[in-house]
């Protein structure tokens, strides 16, 4: 159980929010659906609000053609059988193949691995650096399960299979066998392949938001405040995966914190060169002034502050659900490391990007 407040400046009710996070599964960013609640709470429209998100990748929704869809849709307008008779005439049999579905920006229709791809070359980002950041993410993750770290996972039982207990997806491998992988978007030449992307997965994450004085009332001992949160967006196209770039030093400036006030750092791993190419673009002054009007460089997260308990290349990324898993993972290594401030962000469809400040509660 974890319960997080954001703390509201010059309201006529309660001064601080409660988040609780009751589910520990792993969407780019569902960690949003934390603001619009904690709106209505300080609006007055709730006092208590359920949030969450659930993604079922093992069994996503296939589409008829488009052919066969108007087809269809014909056929339920006809009036006659003579109309029915002439619309089933124009059927032809490709009209079956489905249309398989595909992770991809809907503005661009370009897949999410071919962007990451585009993205590493542009910031030249090599085969071996990915691979070795998803190495290091599977084996902070298998480090941290191993000792009971990622404790929070309710079990569940899957039909017909075993009851999972833990999250299934950590393999640590070795550099050489991740060499061996082919490229999986851009091909022959492309660096992103199957070891150092985010891997698609089932999951479910919910969140009981209240005000903390209400929290407490209940008997739920708060885990941390939510300090402060920011949205942006950017080119969909060529920065559809750096709103961790965008949205850090926005809610730091409007946290009034600074890089090196933040103890733990959790972005969303969708591919590791997606996490390589904003570690790069945060740490250029060339980037910060041409593209974000900045005049220095929004700053490198230390490397031994982030992301130390595994990521979502190697936890899974179900859409709906890893926003609450980023929250709560800062909110966990808050404390059981002593630190104060924890920095969440995330790229997200459409070329937005979300980040939030999260701050310990006092034991």
């Amino acid at each position: 159980m974890t319960i997080l407040t954001y703390p509201f400046k010059n309201l006529p009710t309660a001064s601080k929010w409660a988040l609780r996070f009751s589910i520990r599964p792993l969407s780019c960013s569902s960690q949003l659906r934390a603001a619009p609640g904690v709106g209505l709470i300080a609006s007055g429209q709730c006092d208590v609000i359920v949030a969450g998100g659930v993604e079922l990748m093992s069994d996503v929704p296939i589409r008829h053609s488009r052919k066969m869809r108007k087809l269809m849709l014909d056929l339920n307008k006809a009036k006659s059988m003579g109309q029915r008779l002439s619309l089933i005439s124009k059927f032809r049999f490709n009209f079956l193949a489905p249309e398989l579905p595909a992770v991809s920006e809907f503005s661009t229709s370009e897949t999410m691995g071919h962007s990451a791809d585009r993205l590493a070359a542009a910031f030249a980002v090599s085969r071996l650096e990915q691979d070795e950041y998803a190495l290091r993410s599977h084996s902070l993750a298998k480090k941290a399960q191993d000792e009971g770290l990622l404790s929070d996972v309710v079990p569940f039982k899957v039909p017909g299979k075993d009851t999972v207990t833990k999250d299934n997806g950590i393999r640590p491998s070795s550099l050489e066998q991740m060499a061996k992988l082919k490229p999986a978007f851009i091909k022959p030449y492309g660096t992103v392949t199957a070891a150092n992307s985010s891997f698609l997965t089932d999951g479910a994450s919910a969140m009981l938001i209240m005000a903390e004085e209400k929290a407490l009332a209940m008997g739920y001992k708060p885990k941390a405040y939510l300090r402060d949160f920011m949205y942006v967006s950017q080119d969909p196209k060529d920065q559809l995966l750096l709103g961790p770039t965008y949205a850090t030093p926005k809610v730091l400036e409007k946290a009034g914190l600074t890089m090196n006030d933040i103890d733990a750092f959790e972005f969303h791993e969708a591919f590791s060169g997606q996490i390589l190419a904003n570690f790069k673009a945060m740490d250029s002054d060339w980037f910060a002034e041409n593209y974000m009007g900045r005049k220095t460089k929004v700053g490198l997260p230390p490397l031994e502050k982030f992301n130390n308990w595994g990521g979502s290349l190697s936890l899974g990324h179900p859409f709906g659900a890893t926003g609450c898993r980023l929250v709560m993972a800062a909110a966990n290594r808050l404390r059981k490391e002593g630190g104060q401030y924890g920095l969440v962000a995330a790229c997200a469809a459409g070329g937005q990007g979300h980040a939030m400040i999260v701050e310990a509660y006092p034991k």
